[in-house]
């Protein structure tokens, strides 16, 4: 049974993410160590449960998960070499490492899951159409703009943590 069987979800990249929440939060109560007679056994399947929710709440690993089963997912660790998107990921992170305020990061994030959209979308074209090597290429451009939303969430903390030890000082 594959990851979107386990939550009865459709075998696509486009999910409901509610819905997926709402499943995984019933399989883990199904599932839970302190529910079942062989604890061991609903230990392992607590995990393997955690460990589909976390690969299908992402879209980028998501993404790589689909090409996994149609066993198209070899290469996704290697660099990308579009230069132009290239040039677009240095001026992000520029962008990113000179934010100063919440608001700023606020854009940048508006414009980072902007291109998620358009890479989804590229990604379901190739998919469809077994452009595998497409495919992957997607992948790995969604990876890279996942990898920024978190470094965004982290700035953000930092900014309001700054922000909080300055109203300490006082």
């Amino acid at each position: 049974m594959n990851y979107f069987e386990q939550f009865d979800l459709p075998e696509q990249l486009d999910l409901d993410l509610n819905a997926l929440k709402a499943n995984f939060l019933k399989l883990q109560q199904q599932y839970h160590p302190d529910q079942a007679k062989d604890k061991n056994a609903a230990l392992i399947q607590s995990s393997e449960i955690n460990q589909a929710y976390k690969i299908l709440l992402q879209v980028d690993s998501r993404a790589g998960y689909l090409l996994k089963l149609h066993q198209q997912d070899q290469h996704l660790d290697q660099s990308i070499h579009d230069l132009e998107f290239l040039q677009s990921a240095l001026e992000f992170r520029e962008i990113l490492d000179e934010a100063t305020s919440t608001e700023e990061l606020d854009q940048l994030k508006k414009q980072i899951q902007s291109h998620i959209q358009a890479l989804t979308n590229t990604f379901n074209a190739h998919f469809t159409q077994q452009h595998w090597l497409d495919a992957q290429d997607s992948v790995r451009k969604l990876q890279f703009f996942q990898k920024v939303l978190n470094d965004i969430d982290k700035a953000e903390e930092d900014i309001l943590d700054q922000h909080i030890n300055l109203d300490d000082d006082f």
